[in-house]
This record gives structure tokens, sequence and C-alpha cells, in this order.
């Protein structure tokens, strides 16, 4: 079966038969994953919003026949009232969208759905940033209490020191890193590939975790870097715990997450004067709108450029 495709176990689980738009989506899944060779995990991505917005158009008693936007701005309010997030929202609308378009061009649909649908103009959140005595804190957190503290502070060095999102760092090979070069490569969005400096301070960790931890770990051969204490590669969930872990042992206040490392990485190279354009690079951002989020954090540095160069100052 090809990945993310048909759960037929998951209408009987919960005793509701599939919405109306249900071997639609598989079809679909089915072509992204032919046709498009999208990754595993955004096709699961996709099958999740689109059943979700199936079960809603399907309540609300509509058809393929009968589809408009109404039924896709009334499921984004539904969400935004659920409490999802924006970006998890602007998420389900870019599924949905092609989703339709898929239909239209392939007759199931008289009109562009998606061509009448306006993208609402995705709200700028301002992302959670840890001060520099902070980021230094956290990392000097793992010790000898844990049995696991070598590797645990050679991934938060990481996280940092590169700026990896979290998915990237578990798909690390050792043939990715070049500690003897100074440089890693990751693997983005897309399987976009990008060559990623490392500090010294980490290289030094990641060596640290190569040559006390890790061999004792490694008990199938795998070449995965970072590997869990049954000699597994780690997954993105326990990462996910691993970082929260000394977020809390360190008493930080708020949630801190492995893509908090990511933006203080990148607000802290601005803030030394790192170019827009080449922290884009380092953060494999495709566009540079994105990476422009970060010009916002620094407040104190705007403050100081205002009052060196502003007139009336």
């Amino acid at each position: 079966m090809l990945p993310g495709l048909s759960r037929p176990a998951r209408a009987e689980a919960d005793g509701r038969p599939r919405g109306c738009l249900a071997t639609l989506i598989d079809r679909f899944l089915s072509y992204l994953c032919v046709e498009a060779g999208l990754a595993d995990s955004t096709l699961r991505a996709y099958r999740h919003d689109l059943e979700l917005f199936d079960r809603f158009v399907t309540d609300s008693g509509a058809t393929v026949a009968t589809l408009c936007p109404t039924h896709v701005q009334r499921f984004l309010i539904h969400r935004k009232d659920q409490g999802l997030a924006i970006a998890s929202i602007a998420r389900n609308l870019v599924a949905i969208k092609i989703f339709l378009r898929h239909l239209y061009a392939t007759g199931h649909l008289k009109r562009d759905l998606a061509a009448l649908i306006e993208s609402p103009k995705k709200w700028k959140l301002i992302p959670r940033v840890l001060h520099v005595q902070q980021v230094d804190a956290l990392l000097a957190t793992p010790d000898g209490e844990d049995p696991y503290a070598v590797r645990d502070r050679a991934i938060l060095e990481l996280f940092y020191a590169c700026g990896l999102r979290v998915s990237e760092l578990c798909g690390l090979t050792l043939d990715d890193v070049r500690l003897d070069m100074g440089y890693l490569r990751a693997f983005g969005k897309g399987r976009k590939e990008r060559i990623v400096p490392i500090g010294r301070t980490a290289i030094e960790s990641v060596r640290e975790y190569l040559e006390s931890l890790r061999p004792r770990l490694d008990r199938r051969g795998s070449r995965m870097l970072f590997l869990s204490r049954t000699g597994r590669p780690l997954e993105r969930t326990n990462v996910w715990r691993l970082v929260v872990k000394y977020a809390r042992r360190m008493g930080l206040p708020g949630q801190v997450s492995p893509h908090t490392l990511r933006h203080s990485f990148a607000t802290h190279l601005l803030q030394g004067g790192a170019d827009l354009r080449i922290v884009q690079e380092l953060l494999g951002h495709a566009d540079v709108s994105t990476t422009q989020i970060y010009t916002h954090v620094d407040r104190d540095r705007l403050k100081d450029v205002h009052r060196r160069f502003h007139p009336r100052q």
C-alpha cells in the first residue's frame, strides 16, 4: 500500500461511514504519491487535513456537486474555534485548495473553487526567542545525572549551532556530519539539501557523543547519527520531549521546543550583524519573507538604530 493512503479501519473504529469526498481523497493522495513524489509525512498531513474537511462537509449535508467556497470558510472558522494554531489552519487551507484544483482538473467540479477562495493574510506571530545567557544555561543543563547527557548535549548544541528543524536533526546520518571540515548536510522540506557550518562547541559535543556513548547504543549497525537507548534512530517526538525536559529542569518559563532554538539561532545571527539572505540560506527558507519575521524580534537593535540615525533624536 502506498504511504498515507486508504484507511478503512478508521471509519470502522469510530462507527461512522466515510464522507462524501473519501474516494476522491484516496485518488488525490495516490496521484500525489505516484506523480508528485511527495514525502510520506506530507501525505499523512494532507490525509489528516482532508479527512477532517470531508467529515465537516458531510455533516453539513453537502455533496461534491453542491460544494462551494462557503464550506471551506466555515470549516476554517470551525478549526479556529477549536483552538487550532494559525499556522495549522493555513496548512489546512493549502491542502484543501490543492485538492479542489485537482477535482476541477479531473472534471469532478464544474468550477475552480480554489480560485474563488481568498487566502487570508497569514498572521505574523513573533516567535519565542531565548536570550544568549538562557541558551548557554540550557545547553549546559544535561549533566552526569542522566546516562544520556552526552547525547542530549550534542543534540541541543546542534539545534542552536545550525538552526535545524527537528526532522532535519533526526534525519542526520554519520555521513552527513563532517566534523573534520566543520559542516553538516541537512535535508529540509522537499528533501532540499543545504550545507550548514557547525560551531566549535557543537563539534566538540558531537565528537564526545560519537566516541563515548554512541558505540554502546549502536547494536544494529545503524548509520543514523542520534540513537535511542535501544539503538533505534531517535524519533521526532522523543527529541521534542528531550528539549522540553531540559527546559523545565532549567526553569525556563513558557513553552520551549526545538523550534525555539532554531528561532534563537536566527535572531542571534541577525543581532550579530549577519545578512538576512545568509540567514535565509542557513535556515533553508525558500522565501526571504519567511526569514524576515526575525527582524521584528530584535527590538533593542531597532531602537538603537532609530536613536543613532533619526534626525530628531
